[in-house]
C-alpha cells in the first residue's frame, strides 16, 4: 500500500507536512518522501528508505536542508517518491498510491512512438510513479494528463502533485477504491489518505473527492479539473484491516465500524449456539482487538488481552530481511499473561486469515503457554484471491492464500468452480473449509465473517464496495 499528504498554505508548511506523511507510517514500510516549493529555493525533494527505521526518524534533520509553503509528503511499500518531473506541463513533484499491472504493455505502448526513456532498477524494473507522470505528461494539461494515465492502466492510481508555483493537483483512483480527503484552515488546505492526519494538525474537514475526481488546490481556494464518476467501488477491506482506527472513509469510521463487525459475528455465533464454554474474547493484536471488542459486547463474555506484544524495541515484525529472522521476531514479541490463559477456552478474532504463517504460531504459542482450548473467528470471509487493486494481500499465486490451498487439496481444479460455497460456512464445501484448517492450525473452532455481514457492518451499499478478494467479482 502506501499514502500521501500534501498541503498548500500562505505560511511554511514543512512541519505540518512532516508530521502528516507520518501518520500514513502504518500503510508503507519501504520509503519514505518529502517535497517542497519554496519562492527561493523553488521545488527540493529528499527520500529515504525506511525498512528498518520509521520515518520521522530519517526526517528529523529535513528542517535544516528545505522549506517551503506547500509541500507533500509520500509513505510507501514500493517505489521510491515524491519523484521530481521536467516536462512541457512544467516543473513537478509527484506521489502516486495503489498498483500498475499493465506496466510491460504500456512500455511497449510508449516505445513505439517515442524516443524517451526510463531509469531502470534492478532487473529492468521502473518506478511507477515515473511512469504515470510519462503518462499525463503525453497530454496537454494534468487534468487530461491523470484521466489517459487512469484510463490506460490495469490496477488503481491515485495521484498528488506538486507544481511549480506552490499549487496542488489531487486526483482520487478512477473507481475510488482509495480515498483521498481534503482539508481546510485559516491559511490553506491540506490533502490526505487519512483523515485524521490533518485533524490533528487543526484543520477541519472540507470534504472527500469522489471517484475520478480532480483538484487543484491553492491557499485561496480549490478548483474541480474533472468532475467524479458515478460508479464507485471503494475498498472493503479498509474498514476491516488496514484502515487505521481513527480514519474515517465515506463518512464512516474504521474502529466504530469494527466494534459493529464482531456484534455481528457473536449474534450469528449466539444464535448458533457456539459460544458456551468460551472462558474469555480476545483479538490478535492490534488490528484484531477493536472487532473482538465488539464480539465481546455482543456475546457478553468477558474481553481479555492472554498476551501483549512486545513493539517498544521490534516495532515491525517483518523488520529482518530473512523470513526466519522475521519469524523468530514474531514470536519474541508475544509475551504470555498466564493467568488469563492456563486452562482457559479462548476465543480469538483476527482481522483476516490470507496465508496463516504467524496465526499458526499464535496458536502454538498459546497452547505451550496452557491454554485449554483456541477458537478461531476471522473480521472478513476467506480471501480467496490476491488483491489486483491495491499493494496489499496481493500474492505471486493462489495457492499462496490458505483457503485456496484448502479448497484444491479438497477437489483439486473443479473446487475454483465452487469458491462462492466455499465461502459461506452454512455449505458442505464451506464446512468442509473450516474444518480442514482448524486442524492444519489446532482450532477448537472456525469460522469467518459473512460477505453479507461484512457489509452490514461497514453500512455502505454493496455496488460501491470493493469485495474481489473475497468474491473474486469486479
Amino acid at each position: 500500500m502506501g499514502g500521501f499528504f500534501g498541503i498548500s498554505s500562505r505560511r511554511e508548511c514543512l512541519s505540518d507536512v512532516f508530521f502528516g506523511t507520518d501518520y500514513h507510517s502504518h500503510l508503507g514500510t519501504r520509503r519514505g518522501g518529502l517535497a517542497a516549493y519554496d519562492r527561493e529555493l523553488g521545488l527540493q525533494r529528499e527520500i529515504h528508505n525506511i525498512s528498518n527505521s520509521p520515518f520521522r526518524t530519517k526526517f528529523e534533520k529535513v528542517f535544516d536542508e528545505m522549506r517551503g509553503t506547500s509541500a507533500i509528503g509520500s509513505i510507501s511499500d514500493s517505489d521510491p517518491q515524491p519523484l521530481l518531473i521536467r516536462s512541457k506541463l512544467g516543473t513537478y513533484a509527484i506521489a502516486t498510491i495503489g498498483i500498475v499491472n499493465n506496466v510491460g504493455a504500456i512500455l511497449d505502448e510508449y516505445f513505439s512512438h517515442t524516443t524517451g526513456h526510463f531509469n531502470a532498477m534492478t532487473s529492468g524494473a521502473i518506478n511507477t510513479t515515473e511512469l504515470v507522470a510519462a503518462l499525463i505528461n503525453q497530454k496537454d494539461s494534468f487534468a487530461e494528463g491523470i484521466k489517459f494515465a487512469n484510463d490506460v492502466v490495469d490496477g488503481t492510481v491515485s495521484v498528488l502533485i506538486l507544481k511549480e508555483g506552490g499549487n496542488l493537483i489531487a486526483a482520487r483512483d478512477k473507481l475510488g477504491r482509495l480515498p483521498v480527503l481534503i482539508g481546510k484552515d485559516d491559511d490553506g488546505y491540506a490533502v490526505t489518505f487519512e483523515s485524521f492526519a490533518y485533524q490533528k494538525l487543526g484543520y477541519t474537514d472540507e470534504r472527500e473527492l469522489g471517484p475520478g475526481e480532480i483538484v487543484e488546490i491553492s491557499p485561496d481556494g480549490i478548483s474541480q479539473l474533472a468532475y467524479p464518476g458515478k460508479k464507485k467501488k471503494i475498498c472493503a477491506f479498509l474498514w476491516s484491516y488496514y484502515g487505521f482506527p481513527t480514519a474515517t472513509y465515506e463518512g464512516i469510521n474504521v474502529e466504530a465500524m469494527r466494534y459493529r463487525n464482531g456484534q455481528i459475528m457473536a449474534k450469528r455465533d449466539l444464535e448458533a449456539g457456539v459460544c458456551d464454554g468460551i472462558d474469555y474474547v480476545s483479538g490478535v493484536p492490534d488490528s484484531g482487538t477493536p472487532h473482538a471488542i465488539g464480539y465481546s459486547n455482543g456475546s457478553h463474555l468477558p474481553f481479555s488481552r492472554p498476551f501483549i506484544k512486545y513493539t517498544p524495541t521490534w516495532p515491525r515484525s517483518f523488520t529482518p530481511a530473512r523470513q526466519e529472522e522475521r519469524n523468530k521476531v514474531a514470536k519474541m514479541k508475544q509475551i504470555p499473561v498466564h493467568d488469563l490463559i492456563q486452562d482457559k477456552n479462548l476465543l480469538f478474532v483476527d482481522d483476516s486469515i490470507v496465508r496463516g504463517t504467524q496465526l499458526r504460531e499464535t496458536v502454538e504459542f498459546l497452547y505451550e503457554n496452557g491454554a485449554k482450548s483456541v477458537h478461531m473467528r476471522s473480521a472478513c470471509p476467506p480471501i480467496m484471491y490476491g488483491c489486483k487493486y491495491l499493494n496489499f494481500s496481493s500474492s505471486r499465486s493462489p495457492m499462496e492464500l490458505i483457503a485456496r490451498r484448502v479448497i484444491h487439496e479438497l477437489e483439486g481444479d473443479e473446487g475454483v468452480k465452487h469458491i462462492e460455497e466455499y465461502s459461506d460456512g452454512s455449505t458442505e464445501r464451506g464446512k468442509n473449509l473450516r474444518r480442514v484448517i482448524c486442524e492444519k492450525f489446532n482450532f477448537a473452532s472456525l469460522d469467518f465473517q459473512s460477505i453479507r455481514g461484512i457489509i452490514e457492518a461497514i453500512g455502505l451499499p454493496e455496488d460501491e464496495l470493493c469485495t474481489y478478494c473475497w468474491t473474486g467479482k469486479e
